[in-house]
């Protein structure tokens, strides 16, 4: 009997039986031992040796022992696996969990969140009791995310004036949501 008829890839190449299950048995432990150095688990380790024996089945056919012994073949394909399959998982993008260490402090406390939202409303109501051009600059400042330079530009105002009106519209509006808050404290007042 010669060599190539007792060859597991010859029996592979021809389709035999039992033929994978043999290679299977023979290299198993060659391509596992591969696998589980370049993934970094287990399970990609398990999927990447399928992955190698599918392709040394398409490649059976391909194998010639003047050339190299079945160990070499099988090595060599799996090799190229698994390079492809390293080269693939970098290539992907790296994606991260949320979880409450990520979210920003006001997505994790719904309480927290509605205070805020409740203070916005209060500063809101307050930002009437401001000059016209105190307002205009505010608005445009918070709401439209304007810078100073632009909103000069905008109202046709002198930067300085522009940072005149905001500073003192800040001004203004904390201590109106100051004396709101004592009102309803019951601090402040006869002074």
């Amino acid at each position: 009997m010669s060599a190539s008829a007792t060859s597991v890839m010859a029996r592979v190449a021809k389709g035999g039986p039992a033929a994978m299950e043999d290679c299977l048995a023979r290299y198993g432990g060659l391509v596992w031992s591969l696998a589980r150095r370049f993934s970094p688990t287990n399970a990609d380790a398990e999927d990447a040796v399928q992955e190698v024996f599918i392709e040394v089945w398409r490649n059976a056919d391909r194998y010639d022992e003047a050339i190299a012994s079945e160990a070499t073949f099988i090595a060599m394909i799996a090799r190229r696996r698994l390079i492809d399959r390293q080269r693939r998982s970098e290539r992907q993008p790296q994606t991260t969990s949320w979880d409450e260490t990520t979210l920003p402090q006001s997505a994790r406390d719904p309480a927290e969140w509605l205070q805020v939202c409740d203070d916005a409303k209060r500063a809101r109501a307050k930002m009437q009791e401001l000059s016209d051009e105190q307002q205009r600059v505010l608005l445009l400042a918070l709401e439209g995310g304007c810078s100073q330079s632009e909103i000069a530009e905008r109202l046709r105002l002198p930067l300085g004036t522009v940072k005149t009106h905001a500073r003192r519209g800040l001004i203004r509006l904390r201590e109106l949501l100051a004396a709101g808050t004592d009102k309803l404290t019951g601090k402040g007042g006869a002074a």
